[in-house]
């Protein structure tokens, strides 16, 4: 076994032991095989109420910003522990419809109060290179069952038109896969039922690049409590859990729903700047230069 191999599990053993003693955990029992817990966070909703605005505008990019170091996020199950690296995509789907299937068997949401009607599971393209990474549905999304397409998804919607890809072409998901009761935001203990399948969701797209959409899904992913102001357009990673693979860069901004309820030109040349960073290191060159 190489050397980066050993310390790949090392830091998987460290990141177990972490999150058992943040759990409470003060022993640990002989078994053959480790189980895996989960920390993190909630956040607002997709669909919050907010005023129409027009697509993102692309000023001037933002100065750079020294990356921060990645925080480990929480173990996930170990059905993710499978490489996911060589994956074609009709293979990467039925991993997907069956991961969704389970989660159906095993509905966390029943541990908690929901107002859902229908499960807001994911959508795009199962291998895709970019992936969006939000909370939890709104009232529009529940409606549907897709996630993202109340008017913060409509806005999300022209942020990927501008980056130069469709929606068809990048994974949209969300940590909760079933609406908060009025769009509330999630307790932490919410959000950390419904985050193993989110993160074993990330491990089957495995996608080049995420895009963490607000605070709370950042801190989700990432497993900080950093503040927006420290992580918004700061490269951070995420380590897939389980799997032995390298890490998935990180690129945190602003919800939509925020950007809605303060569309200014400073908070949209932020976003923009963040995209552009995304936009860099995929190769993307945008609509007009496709």
């Amino acid at each position: 076994m190489t050397a980066a191999a050993d310390e790949r599990i090392a830091r998987l053993v460290r990141q177990h032991a972490e999150t058992a003693r943040l759990l409470g955990v003060d022993f640990v029992p002989v078994i053959p095989r480790p189980r895996a817990a989960d920390d993190l966070d909630a956040a607002a909703p997709d669909d919050a109420h907010a005023p129409d605005a027009s697509a993102v505008e692309a000023p001037a990019a933002a100065a750079p910003q020294p990356p921060l170091p990645a925080p480990a996020p929480a173990p996930v199950a170990a059905a993710s522990s499978r490489s996911t690296g060589d994956l074609d995509r009709d293979e990467a789907q039925r991993r997907l419809d069956e991961l969704r299937a389970r989660y159906e068997r095993d509905a966390p949401h029943k541990n908690f109060i929901t107002a859902h009607t229908n499960i807001v599971w994911g959508e795009g393209d199962p291998r895709a290179r970019l992936m969006f990474i939000g909370e939890a549905p709104g009232a529009e999304e529940d409606r549907t069952g897709r996630p993202f397409v109340g008017r913060a998804g409509q806005l999300l919607d022209k942020m990927i038109a501008a980056m130069g890809l469709s929606r068809e072409q990048v994974y949209i998901a969300n940590v909760l896969k079933t609406r908060p009761p009025n769009n509330a935001t999630p307790t932490k203990e919410e959000a950390s039922l419904c985050a193993p399948y989110l993160f074993e969701q990330i491990a089957i797209v495995r996608p080049e690049v995420i895009v963490t959409l607000g605070l709370p899904a950042t801190n989700t992913v990432l497993g900080t409590n950093d503040t927006m102001t420290r992580l918004r357009g700061r490269w951070a990673e995420f380590h897939p859990p389980g799997v032995l693979t390298d890490p998935i860069p990180v690129m945190p901004t602003y919800h939509p729903a925020f950007l809605l309820r303060a569309y200014t030109p400073e908070n949209r040349a932020k976003v923009w700047s963040d995209l552009q960073k995304v936009m860099e290191r995929l190769g993307l060159k945008g609509p007009a230069n496709k």
